[in-house]
């Protein structure tokens, strides 16, 4: 009798769980395609095999199908031109204050350059060849020496060129000054305000953006964590922790299927706690895996309300902004 009982309420709970999570119960927001963030702009990609922090990965990119560089205006351009809702971009506050946008924490890597980019001033890094270094051959050829000379742009200028567009600024630094300048950029133009999707990266500097700008989402590794998992723990009764609200949450698209809700309910969740989700690639301990092949792209659910980060802007961009799901699945 009494194991009658146990087994009787192991049910009634199982049971539970599964209405409060169920996905079927919440309806899908019914978007015709999802929206996509586009890594660095249209650039050359890379195997991440093996890549790690100190890995220059302008000397092993893929055989050249285009000649845009990453973080540059003429990239950008191209990125929304081929579906992007926003593009992300890398910043580093110069000893002169501004915002300089390349990827890389050194010069030596990707340009004709040498120093720490930070510790550089501006007027250095405008005449550099962002182009370089880039080689597909093991450095027996560069075919983009020569033309990224001058490409490197201020943060402002990004701003400038696309006043009607959305970004999401990665901070390189832990400096909490990156942040509170930002913050002031953001504070004085409404325009800028309204062109800032997000910020993520070094936790210092993040943190110090959102909490000088109202209503200004971001996240950083450890936040990041915060919110998934404790999710994992007890977002299963329908609460959703405070680290999950209003914020981004870049979830994995491998390990999207194993988060309770899973798909509706989950972007129901997140969506009433003023919280925006970020489909990446694989976990591989980053963010910067994307959704790049159509294999990854059949992953995301229809209806899918969140957003989509991808490497490969240019041929992902066609495929995603269908009007008909079921062509993309």
């Amino acid at each position: 009798m009494r194991g009658r009982k146990i087994l009787g309420g192991v049910v009634v709970i199982a049971g539970a769980v599964y209405l409060l999570n169920a996905s079927w119960l919440a309806a899908p927001a019914g978007n015709d395609s999802p929206r996509i963030i586009a890594h660095r702009g249209v650039h050359q990609t890379f195997s991440h095999a093996g890549v790690d922090a100190e890995t220059c990965t302008a000397s092993r990119i893929d055989p050249l199908t285009h000649d845009f560089m990453e973080n540059t205006i003429t990239s950008m351009r191209a990125a929304f031109a081929a579906g992007a809702d926003v593009v992300e971009l890398d910043v580093h506050l110069t000893p002169d204050k501004v915002f300089a946008v390349l990827h890389d924490w050194t010069l030596d890597c990707r340009t004709d350059g040498h120093g720490v980019t930070e510790q550089t001033p501006w007027p250095t890094l405008k005449t550099l060849d962002v182009g370089y270094g880039y080689t597909a051959d093991g450095g027996k050829t560069f075919p983009l020496r020569g033309k990224g000379v001058g490409l490197m742009p201020r943060l402002d200028e990004v701003y400038a060129a696309f006043p009607d567009r959305s970004f999401l600024v990665n901070f390189k630094s832990r400096r909490t000054e990156e942040g509170e300048a930002l913050a002031a950029l953001i504070n004085i133009d409404p325009k800028v305000r309204a062109a800032t999707f997000g910020v993520y990266g070094g936790e210092e500097p993040t943190r110090a953006a959102e909490a000088a700008v109202t209503g200004l989402k971001g996240f950083d590794k450890s936040s990041l964590k915060a919110c998934l998992v404790a999710y994992e723990a007890y977002g299963w009764t329908g609460f959703l922790p405070g680290a999950c609200r209003n914020t981004l949450v870049a979830l994995p698209i491998d390990i999207a299927p194993y988060v309770w809700g899973w798909p509706n309910r989950f972007m129901k969740r997140m969506r009433d706690a003023g919280s925006d989700v970020i489909l990446v690639g694989p976990y591989g301990g980053d963010f910067t895996t994307g959704i790049d092949t159509p294999e990854l792209a059949a992953k995301i659910p229809p209806g899918f309300d969140g957003y989509v980060w991808t490497n490969r802007i240019e041929t992902m961009g066609p495929l995603l902004k269908v009007t008909d799901p079921v062509h993309r699945h």
